[in-house]
């Protein structure tokens, strides 16, 4: 098979991929570490395999950002089966229980999905990332233990119903002729903020409801600032190897400082220098800081009257 042109060598940059469902987030990063050249490629902010759309791939220096992309607000589209509980909370896992949920009105969805909104504690679905002493909490259940995590605090800005449909599902099991049962899919979106799990919203609002719930389609279209107009197929960037370079990620990321010379020498040697004064109320605000020939130098926060430096990009 004819293979795409390669760069000579890997650019810093950021790669947003829109990522095809059947593959893990580390598949992603092994296919674009082939493309661009490099070993040094990392992802912000973990897609389920069955999850589709925006993937931050950071290349070489711009691995150091993706913990502070990881941390930025997500949107998604998603779709929630009323009627049966799973133990993953998503189409992936085994079905536990059924129930006819087609008696749900379309009312009651509405007022169930108003405390799931704002700031609430919410707990992470058991088959997760989440590590529970240094081990994966997936990897525990999937060895015959019962997780229970904690509550976190997240906040859901938005959770709102696109379209409602009512139908017959069965369960698939090794029985002859399974009887039906009747769901309700409920297409949604949702903007929320990081460390929000979109399962454990299906989970939750079908406990509300008494119908139990889980997810069947998930779609992320946003991440901070990048989303899916940005966003390129693996093919596409087979064909093409680009980035978003490093300073462009840093300036759409944070507000940008320029300083001068002299500064900028102080900086990349990790001086600590005096913040700049600020019109706005956010005296801690992070900011990108950058050369007096455009080259990004470091990303930092302002405390009090100094810049304290998160990184450093010599």
């Amino acid at each position: 098979m004819a293979r795409g042109p390669r760069p000579r060598t890997a650019v810093d940059g950021l790669v947003v991929i829109d990522k095809p469902a059947g593959l893990t987030s580390h598949d992603v990063v092994a296919r674009v570490r082939r493309i661009v050249g490099t070993r040094k490629v990392g992802h912000a902010g973990t897609l389920d395999p069955m999850a589709t759309g925006v993937l931050l791939i950071g290349v070489e220096r711009a691995t150091r950002l993706l913990g502070h992309l990881a941390l930025t607000d997500k949107s998604y589209s998603a779709t929630i089966r009323l009627g049966a509980t799973t133990v993953t909370d998503d189409r992936e896992g085994d079905i536990l229980e059924t129930w006819d949920a087609t008696g749900v009105s379309d009312a009651e969805i509405d007022a169930a999905m108003a405390p799931l909104r704002g700031a609430i504690s919410q707990r992470p679905s058991s088959v997760s990332a989440v590590k529970v002493d240094g081990v994966r909490s997936y990897t525990r259940v999937r060895s015959g233990e019962e997780v229970a995590l904690p509550s976190r605090n997240v906040t859901v800005s938005r959770f709102e119903t696109v379209a409602i449909r009512r139908m017959t599902a069965r369960v698939t099991t090794a029985v002859p002729d399974p009887a039906p049962y009747g769901v309700i899919d409920v297409d949604v979106e949702v903007v929320c903020s990081s460390g929000t799990y979109v399962r454990a919203l299906a989970r939750d609002l079908g406990a509300t409801l008494g119908v139990g719930g889980h997810l069947t389609a998930l779609r992320r279209t946003r991440v901070g600032p990048f989303d899916l107009d940005l966003a390129v197929t693996l093919e596409q960037l087979e064909a093409a190897p680009e980035v978003v370079t490093l300073a462009d990620v840093v300036s759409t990321m944070f507000p940008r400082l320029d300083v001068d010379e002299p500064t900028a020498a102080l900086v990349l040697h990790g001086v600590r220098t005096a913040a700049p004064d600020v019109d706005d109320d956010d005296a801690s605000a992070t900011v990108g800081i950058f050369g007096p020939d455009g080259t990004i130098l470091a990303l930092a926060e302002r405390r009090e009257a100094q810049l304290h430096y998160l990184i450093v990009f010599s």
